[in-house]
Protein backbone atom coordinates (compact mmCIF):
# COMPACT_ATOMS: atom_id res chain seq x y z
CA UNK A 1 0.00 0.00 0.00
CA UNK A 2 1.03 3.75 -0.21
CA UNK A 3 1.88 6.11 2.35
CA UNK A 4 2.97 10.11 2.41
CA UNK A 5 6.00 9.80 4.59
CA UNK A 6 8.14 12.69 5.39
CA UNK A 7 11.80 11.89 5.74
CA UNK A 8 13.59 15.29 6.22
CA UNK A 9 13.05 18.92 5.54
CA UNK A 10 11.68 19.34 2.05
CA UNK A 11 11.87 15.34 1.56
CA UNK A 12 8.21 13.94 1.15
CA UNK A 13 7.63 10.79 -0.82
CA UNK A 14 4.94 8.57 -1.81
CA UNK A 15 6.10 5.16 -0.36
CA UNK A 16 5.37 1.69 -0.58
CA UNK A 17 4.37 0.69 2.96
CA UNK A 18 3.50 -3.00 4.43
CA UNK A 19 0.07 -3.44 5.22
CA UNK A 20 -0.70 -3.03 8.56
CA UNK A 21 -3.29 -5.38 10.83
CA UNK A 22 -5.36 -4.89 13.76
CA UNK A 23 -4.14 -6.36 17.29
CA UNK A 24 -6.35 -6.95 20.16
CA UNK A 25 -8.23 -3.72 20.67
CA UNK A 26 -7.44 -1.88 17.32
CA UNK A 27 -9.64 -1.41 14.43
CA UNK A 28 -8.35 -1.22 10.45
CA UNK A 29 -9.35 1.41 8.47
CA UNK A 30 -9.45 2.20 4.24
CA UNK A 31 -8.48 6.11 4.92
CA UNK A 32 -10.55 7.68 2.40
CA UNK A 33 -9.01 11.39 2.82
CA UNK A 34 -6.83 13.08 4.67
CA UNK A 35 -6.85 17.36 5.22
CA UNK A 36 -3.03 18.20 4.84
CA UNK A 37 -2.47 20.65 8.50
CA UNK A 38 -0.49 23.60 9.35
CA UNK A 39 1.77 20.98 11.42
CA UNK A 40 2.09 18.69 8.01
CA UNK A 41 3.54 21.80 6.13
CA UNK A 42 6.01 22.97 8.96
CA UNK A 43 7.74 19.43 9.16
CA UNK A 44 7.71 19.30 4.95
CA UNK A 45 8.88 22.44 4.86
CA UNK A 46 11.05 23.12 8.19
CA UNK A 47 11.84 19.68 9.07
CA UNK A 48 9.76 20.26 12.94
CA UNK A 49 6.77 22.03 14.28
CA UNK A 50 7.92 24.46 16.99
CA UNK A 51 9.94 22.41 19.19
CA UNK A 52 9.47 18.76 17.89
CA UNK A 53 11.79 17.83 15.21
CA UNK A 54 12.31 15.34 13.40
CA UNK A 55 14.48 12.61 13.59
CA UNK A 56 13.14 9.63 11.89
CA UNK A 57 10.82 8.47 8.78
CA UNK A 58 7.09 9.50 10.09
CA UNK A 59 4.02 8.33 7.70
CA UNK A 60 2.25 12.76 8.32
CA UNK A 61 -1.56 12.99 8.93
CA UNK A 62 -3.74 13.22 11.34
CA UNK A 63 -7.14 14.71 10.24
CA UNK A 64 -8.66 11.44 8.79
CA UNK A 65 -11.31 9.65 7.50
CA UNK A 66 -12.45 6.01 6.23
CA UNK A 67 -13.83 2.99 5.96
CA UNK A 68 -13.79 0.84 8.89
CA UNK A 69 -12.08 -3.18 7.51
CA UNK A 70 -12.04 -4.81 10.76
CA UNK A 71 -11.60 -5.38 13.99
CA UNK A 72 -8.65 -6.77 16.61
CA UNK A 73 -9.45 -9.46 18.83
CA UNK A 74 -11.16 -9.09 22.20
CA UNK A 75 -12.99 -5.72 20.23
CA UNK A 76 -16.66 -5.12 20.16
CA UNK A 77 -16.12 -3.08 17.59
CA UNK A 78 -18.53 0.62 17.96
CA UNK A 79 -19.92 0.39 13.95
CA UNK A 80 -19.88 -2.41 11.68
CA UNK A 81 -16.98 -2.91 8.51
CA UNK A 82 -18.08 -0.84 6.33
CA UNK A 83 -19.29 1.70 8.35
CA UNK A 84 -18.04 5.81 7.55
CA UNK A 85 -15.78 6.84 10.19
CA UNK A 86 -13.59 9.42 11.23
CA UNK A 87 -10.75 8.77 13.39
CA UNK A 88 -9.94 10.56 16.93
CA UNK A 89 -6.29 11.32 16.54
CA UNK A 90 -5.31 11.61 20.24
CA UNK A 91 -4.68 8.30 22.12
CA UNK A 92 -3.75 10.16 26.16
CA UNK A 93 -2.34 8.04 28.78
CA UNK A 94 -5.20 8.17 31.01
CA UNK A 95 -3.39 8.39 34.21
CA UNK A 96 -1.52 11.67 34.37
CA UNK A 97 -2.43 14.70 36.56
CA UNK A 98 -3.84 16.12 33.67
CA UNK A 99 -5.81 13.27 32.37
CA UNK A 100 -7.48 13.20 36.20
CA UNK A 101 -8.39 16.43 36.00
CA UNK A 102 -9.96 16.34 33.02
CA UNK A 103 -8.29 17.63 30.53
CA UNK A 104 -7.03 14.83 28.44
CA UNK A 105 -5.88 17.01 25.57
CA UNK A 106 -3.13 18.58 27.34
CA UNK A 107 -1.96 14.81 28.64
CA UNK A 108 1.86 14.88 29.27
CA UNK A 109 2.41 11.43 27.59
CA UNK A 110 -0.30 11.33 24.82
CA UNK A 111 0.19 9.65 21.38
CA UNK A 112 -1.00 11.63 18.72
CA UNK A 113 -1.29 10.58 15.02
CA UNK A 114 1.95 11.93 12.78
CA UNK A 115 4.00 13.57 15.38
CA UNK A 116 7.58 14.17 16.36
CA UNK A 117 6.91 14.89 19.53
CA UNK A 118 8.34 11.62 20.99
CA UNK A 119 10.55 9.19 19.78
CA UNK A 120 10.12 6.68 18.49
CA UNK A 121 7.65 9.14 16.31
CA UNK A 122 3.49 8.35 16.61
CA UNK A 123 3.05 7.11 12.78
CA UNK A 124 0.24 9.21 11.14
CA UNK A 125 -2.55 8.44 8.96
CA UNK A 126 -1.64 9.25 5.09
CA UNK A 127 -1.74 5.53 4.40
CA UNK A 128 -3.76 3.67 2.67
CA UNK A 129 -4.75 1.79 5.33
CA UNK A 130 -4.08 2.55 9.31
CA UNK A 131 -4.49 0.44 12.24
CA UNK A 132 -6.08 2.57 15.65
CA UNK A 133 -7.37 2.27 18.99
CA UNK A 134 -11.00 1.11 18.44
CA UNK A 135 -12.42 3.50 20.71
CA UNK A 136 -10.78 6.41 18.42
CA UNK A 137 -13.15 5.69 15.76
CA UNK A 138 -16.80 7.63 15.75
CA UNK A 139 -19.27 6.89 12.77
CA UNK A 140 -20.38 9.72 10.74
CA UNK A 141 -23.83 11.11 11.77
CA UNK A 142 -26.40 10.53 8.76
CA UNK A 143 -26.28 12.93 5.97
CA UNK A 144 -22.23 13.63 6.62
CA UNK A 145 -19.91 13.12 3.74
CA UNK A 146 -16.58 11.75 4.36
CA UNK A 147 -15.19 14.58 2.49
CA UNK A 148 -16.65 17.45 4.35
CA UNK A 149 -15.92 14.99 7.66
CA UNK A 150 -12.16 15.44 6.91
CA UNK A 151 -12.55 18.71 8.50
CA UNK A 152 -13.70 17.43 11.98
CA UNK A 153 -10.01 17.62 13.60
CA UNK A 154 -9.27 20.92 12.41
CA UNK A 155 -12.91 22.31 13.53
CA UNK A 156 -12.50 20.33 16.91
CA UNK A 157 -9.68 22.75 17.27
CA UNK A 158 -11.24 25.35 16.72
CA UNK A 159 -14.52 24.76 18.60
CA UNK A 160 -11.56 23.59 21.86
CA UNK A 161 -10.65 27.75 21.32
CA UNK A 162 -13.76 29.30 21.41
CA UNK A 163 -14.52 27.20 24.57
CA UNK A 164 -11.07 28.67 26.56
CA UNK A 165 -12.87 32.29 25.04
CA UNK A 166 -15.20 31.31 27.50
CA UNK A 167 -19.34 32.97 26.97
CA UNK A 168 -19.44 34.45 23.78
CA UNK A 169 -22.82 34.56 22.64
CA UNK A 170 -23.82 37.85 21.79
CA UNK A 171 -20.20 39.01 22.01
CA UNK A 172 -18.09 40.64 19.23
CA UNK A 173 -15.11 37.78 18.51
CA UNK A 174 -11.77 38.71 16.74
CA UNK A 175 -9.96 36.39 14.85
CA UNK A 176 -6.67 37.02 13.79
CA UNK A 177 -6.03 34.76 11.06
CA UNK A 178 -7.96 33.34 8.12
CA UNK A 179 -6.20 30.11 7.37
CA UNK A 180 -8.53 26.63 7.57
CA UNK A 181 -7.93 27.13 10.91
CA UNK A 182 -9.06 30.83 11.67
CA UNK A 183 -11.86 30.24 9.25
CA UNK A 184 -13.03 27.04 11.23
CA UNK A 185 -13.13 29.00 14.46
CA UNK A 186 -15.29 31.46 12.84
CA UNK A 187 -17.85 28.95 11.78
CA UNK A 188 -17.35 27.68 15.91
CA UNK A 189 -17.99 30.84 17.25
CA UNK A 190 -21.23 31.48 15.44
CA UNK A 191 -22.20 28.68 16.06
CA UNK A 192 -21.69 29.55 19.66
CA UNK A 193 -23.81 32.42 19.13
CA UNK A 194 -21.29 35.12 18.71
CA UNK A 195 -22.97 37.86 17.30
CA UNK A 196 -20.32 39.98 15.88
CA UNK A 197 -17.41 38.29 14.33
CA UNK A 198 -14.32 39.84 12.67
CA UNK A 199 -11.61 38.27 10.56
CA UNK A 200 -8.19 39.82 10.15
CA UNK A 201 -5.20 38.54 7.34
CA UNK A 202 -3.38 39.69 4.85
CA UNK A 203 -4.59 37.74 1.81
CA UNK A 204 -7.85 38.97 0.47
CA UNK A 205 -8.67 34.96 -0.75
CA UNK A 206 -8.26 34.38 2.92
CA UNK A 207 -10.75 36.52 4.00
CA UNK A 208 -13.07 35.60 1.26
CA UNK A 209 -12.79 32.06 2.94
CA UNK A 210 -13.57 33.40 6.25
CA UNK A 211 -16.42 35.05 4.62
CA UNK A 212 -17.65 32.28 3.69
CA UNK A 213 -17.42 30.10 7.00
CA UNK A 214 -19.81 33.10 8.54
CA UNK A 215 -17.56 35.95 9.15
CA UNK A 216 -19.54 39.05 9.43
CA UNK A 217 -16.33 41.76 9.06
CA UNK A 218 -13.42 40.49 7.23
CA UNK A 219 -10.60 43.32 6.95
CA UNK A 220 -6.99 43.51 6.25
CA UNK A 221 -4.43 42.93 8.96
CA UNK A 222 -2.43 45.85 7.98
CA UNK A 223 -5.03 48.30 7.15
CA UNK A 224 -6.19 49.59 10.92
CA UNK A 225 -7.09 52.93 9.18
CA UNK A 226 -10.09 50.84 7.45
CA UNK A 227 -13.93 51.91 8.66
CA UNK A 228 -14.39 47.84 9.04
CA UNK A 229 -11.14 48.05 11.23
CA UNK A 230 -12.75 47.28 15.54
CA UNK A 231 -12.62 49.37 17.42
CA UNK A 232 -12.79 47.41 21.04
CA UNK A 233 -13.81 43.57 20.76
CA UNK A 234 -15.10 41.44 23.78
CA UNK A 235 -12.71 38.28 23.07
CA UNK A 236 -10.21 37.61 20.43
CA UNK A 237 -8.68 34.07 18.68
CA UNK A 238 -4.95 34.37 17.61
CA UNK A 239 -5.14 31.86 14.96
CA UNK A 240 -2.18 33.39 12.40
CA UNK A 241 0.60 32.32 14.53
CA UNK A 242 2.74 35.62 14.09
CA UNK A 243 3.54 37.65 17.17
CA UNK A 244 1.70 40.59 15.71
CA UNK A 245 -1.21 38.93 15.49
CA UNK A 246 -1.04 38.34 19.16
CA UNK A 247 0.01 42.20 19.59
CA UNK A 248 -3.37 43.00 17.32
CA UNK A 249 -5.67 40.79 20.34
CA UNK A 250 -4.18 42.61 23.04
CA UNK A 251 -4.94 46.01 21.88
CA UNK A 252 -8.06 45.30 20.34
CA UNK A 253 -9.67 43.37 23.08
CA UNK A 254 -11.69 45.34 26.15
CA UNK A 255 -10.32 45.42 29.58
CA UNK A 256 -11.13 42.41 31.49
CA UNK A 257 -11.40 40.47 28.07
CA UNK A 258 -10.06 36.80 27.13
CA UNK A 259 -7.39 36.76 24.33
CA UNK A 260 -6.79 33.02 23.33
CA UNK A 261 -3.34 32.38 21.70
CA UNK A 262 -3.97 28.88 19.29
CA UNK A 263 -1.49 29.58 16.67
CA UNK A 264 1.58 28.22 16.93
CA UNK A 265 4.19 30.63 17.83
CA UNK A 266 7.55 30.29 16.09
CA UNK A 267 10.31 29.12 18.68
CA UNK A 268 11.96 30.64 20.75
CA UNK A 269 11.19 33.95 22.60
CA UNK A 270 8.53 36.58 21.63
CA UNK A 271 7.91 39.55 22.01
CA UNK A 272 4.45 41.25 22.80
CA UNK A 273 3.01 44.03 24.91
CA UNK A 274 2.54 42.22 28.40
CA UNK A 275 1.89 45.68 30.00
CA UNK A 276 -1.45 45.56 28.35
CA UNK A 277 -1.93 42.01 30.17
CA UNK A 278 -1.94 43.76 33.13
CA UNK A 279 -3.01 47.39 33.02
CA UNK A 280 -6.09 46.07 31.35
CA UNK A 281 -6.42 42.96 33.48
CA UNK A 282 -6.88 41.01 30.09
CA UNK A 283 -6.40 37.06 30.48
CA UNK A 284 -4.06 35.91 27.90
CA UNK A 285 -5.26 31.60 27.77
CA UNK A 286 -3.92 29.11 25.13
CA UNK A 287 -5.42 26.60 23.33
CA UNK A 288 -3.91 23.19 22.79
CA UNK A 289 -5.43 20.35 20.37
CA UNK A 290 -8.97 19.25 21.64
CA UNK A 291 -10.43 15.95 23.56
CA UNK A 292 -14.43 15.69 23.05
CA UNK A 293 -15.48 18.44 21.07
CA UNK A 294 -14.31 15.93 18.45
CA UNK A 295 -17.92 14.50 18.99
CA UNK A 296 -19.36 17.95 18.25
CA UNK A 297 -17.47 18.85 15.25
CA UNK A 298 -19.08 15.72 13.53
CA UNK A 299 -22.06 16.74 14.59
CA UNK A 300 -22.06 21.05 13.95
CA UNK A 301 -20.44 19.75 10.10
CA UNK A 302 -23.45 17.36 9.32
CA UNK A 303 -25.54 20.54 10.14
CA UNK A 304 -23.36 22.99 8.47
CA UNK A 305 -22.96 22.11 4.42
CA UNK A 306 -21.89 25.60 3.52
CA UNK A 307 -18.30 24.51 5.53
CA UNK A 308 -17.99 22.18 2.36
CA UNK A 309 -16.29 25.41 0.93
CA UNK A 310 -13.40 25.82 2.46
CA UNK A 311 -12.17 22.60 0.93
CA UNK A 312 -10.50 24.08 -2.12
CA UNK A 313 -8.58 21.17 -3.62
CA UNK A 314 -9.03 17.45 -3.32
CA UNK A 315 -5.79 16.25 -5.07
CA UNK A 316 -4.64 12.10 -5.37
CA UNK A 317 -2.21 10.63 -3.29
CA UNK A 318 0.10 10.47 -5.81
CA UNK A 319 0.71 13.81 -6.09
CA UNK A 320 1.58 14.56 -2.67
CA UNK A 321 3.99 17.11 -3.36
CA UNK A 322 1.81 19.35 -5.91
CA UNK A 323 -0.91 18.78 -2.68
CA UNK A 324 1.24 20.09 -0.09
CA UNK A 325 2.51 23.00 -2.52
CA UNK A 326 -0.83 24.24 -3.02
CA UNK A 327 -1.99 24.03 0.91
CA UNK A 328 0.84 26.46 1.72
CA UNK A 329 -0.22 29.09 -1.09
CA UNK A 330 -2.34 30.16 1.12
CA UNK A 331 -3.36 33.02 -1.72
CA UNK A 332 -4.65 30.14 -3.80
CA UNK A 333 -6.23 27.64 -1.06
CA UNK A 334 -7.86 26.74 2.24
CA UNK A 335 -7.67 23.27 3.47
CA UNK A 336 -6.43 20.20 1.03
CA UNK A 337 -7.17 17.05 0.94
CA UNK A 338 -5.34 13.96 -0.34
CA UNK A 339 -7.52 11.55 -1.60
CA UNK A 340 -6.19 7.87 -0.96
CA UNK A 341 -8.67 5.78 -2.87
CA UNK A 342 -11.74 5.12 -5.23
CA UNK A 343 -14.93 6.75 -5.02
CA UNK A 344 -17.68 5.55 -2.46
CA UNK A 345 -21.13 5.15 -1.74
CA UNK A 346 -20.88 7.64 1.13
CA UNK A 347 -19.14 10.61 -0.64
CA UNK A 348 -19.62 10.53 -4.17
CA UNK A 349 -17.46 12.30 -6.87
CA UNK A 350 -15.70 14.91 -4.92
CA UNK A 351 -15.09 18.86 -6.45
CA UNK A 352 -11.62 19.58 -7.50
CA UNK A 353 -10.92 23.26 -6.79
CA UNK A 354 -12.89 24.63 -9.55
CA UNK A 355 -16.14 23.17 -8.37
CA UNK A 356 -15.92 20.16 -11.16
CA UNK A 357 -16.48 17.04 -10.28
CA UNK A 358 -13.19 15.21 -10.60
CA UNK A 359 -13.23 11.57 -11.87
CA UNK A 360 -12.17 8.58 -9.45
CA UNK A 361 -8.58 7.83 -9.41
CA UNK A 362 -8.73 4.13 -10.73
CA UNK A 363 -4.63 3.48 -10.47
CA UNK A 364 -4.51 4.52 -6.85
CA UNK A 365 -6.82 2.15 -6.07
CA UNK A 366 -6.23 0.39 -2.94
CA UNK A 367 -8.42 -1.18 -1.25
Amino acid sequence: MLGCVIHGQGDLRVDELPPPSAGPGEALVAVRYGGVCGSDLHYWRHGGVGDFKLREPMVLGHEVVGTVLSYGAGVAGPSAPGTAVAVHPATPCGVCPECADGRRNVCRDTRYLGSAARTPHVQGGFAARVVVPAEQLRPLPPGLPLRRAALAEPLSVALHAVGRAGEVRGRHVLVTGAGPIGCLVVAAAKAAGAARVTVTDLLPRALEYAVAAGADVAVRADDPASPDWPSEVDAAVEASGVAAGLDTCLRLVRRGGVVVQLGMLPPGQSLFPGNLVVSREIELRGAFRFDAEFDDALALLAAEPRLDSLISAVVPLAEAESAFALAANRAASCKVLLDFGEETPHDPRPSDASGTARAPQKSLSVY
